[in-house]
């Protein structure tokens, strides 16, 4: 079981957090089977008021096609889009990961979403899933009429590894002259390989997300031997960029007792240093992926301020 008698957790996440367990790193494919028993625990969500089809999309330059699924909700006030990145340490999960998410964001924002099965590292490693998430933006906003998306009223959505990708993605579509990106979620995003931070030195032993998880990530995701050396670019870890000027605006949470929550504090601060308008929350006795927990108080309003921040970002 994980130890979480040292840390002050929301007391509501407590009883369940102790039977969560600590993140498989002993190897790529445990980890990938501890999170598909994870998976199978959940329900599958409502469904009602949104259309889901799946579709493959021009991948990158002689790459396969990118697998996408797309919600539809059956109410959309306003012609908004939102592109998603799915959660998995860069090494785990497809679009399932997030699909529960993206039905209730669609139903509850009112927006189009795209979910981005990009290919895993180690078998492909950077720039690979960036490349596939840049490749499903373009084909949404160059596609966006056919949904009644304004192309400039696309935000990008991702949670942990997602949301890192999310971040290198603007800062990709910036550098290229590429799509429009009107707004960029990051939630408790994975940005930093480095591993240096007092949170990521701190927490070796809590739920879902520790060190050793993220050692095993960054190792697949770059190589071995890569992390943390002066060769690994900022699309690969956004908290390395040192031009944050002309990204679109930014919303970034971070939990309390998660290893990633320095880098995340770290990189809203030099966001708003580079005149990039950023709000930042931290969850207060929160730990990486709590709000799976959903019948806690704090996870409910964190669920309900992604809807919020959302809807009024894209003018929804």
């Amino acid at each position: 079981m994980t130890v979480i008698t040292k840390y002050a957790y929301d007391p509501e996440l407590v009883a369940a957090a102790v039977e969560l367990p600590k993140p498989e790193s002993s190897s790529v494919q445990a980890a990938r089977a501890q999170l598909a028993d994870m998976m199978s625990q959940f329900p599958a969500p409502d469904t009602a008021g949104v259309t889901i089809t799946d579709h493959l999309v021009p991948g990158p330059d002689g790459a396969p096609d990118v697998p996408v699924r797309i919600y539809r909700p059956d109410s959309q006030p306003a012609p908004v889009g939102i592109l998603d990145a799915h959660a998995g340490r860069f090494i785990l999960g497809g679009i399932e990961v997030s699909h529960a998410g993206n039905v209730a964001m669609a139903r509850g924002v009112g927006a189009v979403v795209v979910s981005v099965d990009y290919r895993l590292a180690p078998e492909h490693p950077f720039p690979a899933g960036l490349e596939d998430c840049y490749a499903a933006l373009s084909w949404f906003s160059a596609h966006a009429a056919e949904f009644g998306v304004d192309p400039e009223r696309i935000a990008i959505h991702g949670e942990s590894a997602g949301g890192g990708l999310c971040a290198g993605l603007a800062l990709l579509a910036r550098d290229r002259g590429g799509p429009s990106i009107a707004f960029q979620y990051l939630a408790f995003p994975q940005l930093d390989d480095r591993l240096r931070t007092p949170s990521m030195t701190a927490f070796v032993d809590t739920p879902l997300w520790d060190r050793p998880a993220a050692i095993q990530s960054w190792d697949a995701y770059l190589g071995a031997g890569h992390s943390g050396t002066d060769d690994v670019p900022c699309y690969a870890a956004p908290a390395r960029a040192t031009d944050l000027s002309r990204l679109p605006p930014a919303y970034i949470s971070a939990k309390e007792f998660d290893p990633l929550r320095d880098e995340d504090i770290a990189y809203a601060t030099a966001l708003i240093a580079a005149g990039v308008p950023v709000e930042l929350h931290l969850f207060p006795g929160t730990f990486h992926g709590s709000a799976v927990i959903a019948s806690a108080e704090v996870s409910r309003r964190e669920t309900t301020e992604r809807i919020a921040v959302l809807r009024k970002a894209l003018g929804a």
